[in-house]
């Protein structure tokens, strides 16, 4: 699997209706894209759920590198360019992964990024992370690593803010879930 996303940073006094509009209208465009597990359409609005900026920035997990591709390469990332101008795509790598099709019923992703420091060894790293992660209470979480800045996010699907009062983070309205084909 392969997980990629763009966060594109909006101005403060930015209309957001826009972008939720826009997402209204064309989020179902990528239900059941190739070899996509999910993509969740998400945003933070400054001043709401104690975020500092007005941000647009989807998630996706990818089954394969053919469906991210074709995304990229075959138009559909111009929607993209056309609308918010070149972006950079970061890339991750699933580590842990608890998603079910259950996520379609999250109104929120609430992420936490943590370093990963240089040691001696890696061997059971996995059961480190898994280990030190928060647990909020009947979530589904899935963690993302990129090896190139040594750091990992842990994205967690929850249906209701007060699970994570006492965690620190970064709070997403998902405006809309495209999921693969079941």
């Amino acid at each position: 699997m392969i997980a990629t996303q763009y966060k594109i940073i909006l101005p403060s006094d930015y209309d957001m209706s826009i972008i939720k509009v826009r997402v209204k209208n064309n989020g179902y465009k990528t239900d059941g894209f190739e070899d996509l597990k999910f993509k969740l359409y998400l945003t933070t609005e400054k001043g709401k759920n104690e975020n500092s900026q007005n941000s647009y920035c989807p998630l996706y997990v990818w089954k394969d590198s053919n469906g991210l591709n074709k995304f990229l390469f075959n138009g559909f990332y111009d929607n993209i360019i056309t609308s918010f101008g070149w972006q950079k795509v970061n890339i991750g790598i699933p580590l842990i992964d608890t998603t079910t099709y259950k996520i379609k019923d999250s109104k929120y992703v609430f992420e936490i990024e943590r370093e990963i420091k240089p040691q001696g060894s890696l061997n059971n790293f996995k059961d480190e992370i898994e280990k030190n992660i928060p647990r909020i209470k009947e979530s589904e979480f899935i963690v993302i690593y990129n090896p190139d800045k040594w750091k990992y996010h842990v994205f967690f699907f929850i249906d209701d803010l007060s699970k994570i009062k006492s965690v620190e983070g970064t709070t997403y309205d998902i405006l809309h879930i495209s999921q693969e084909k079941i």
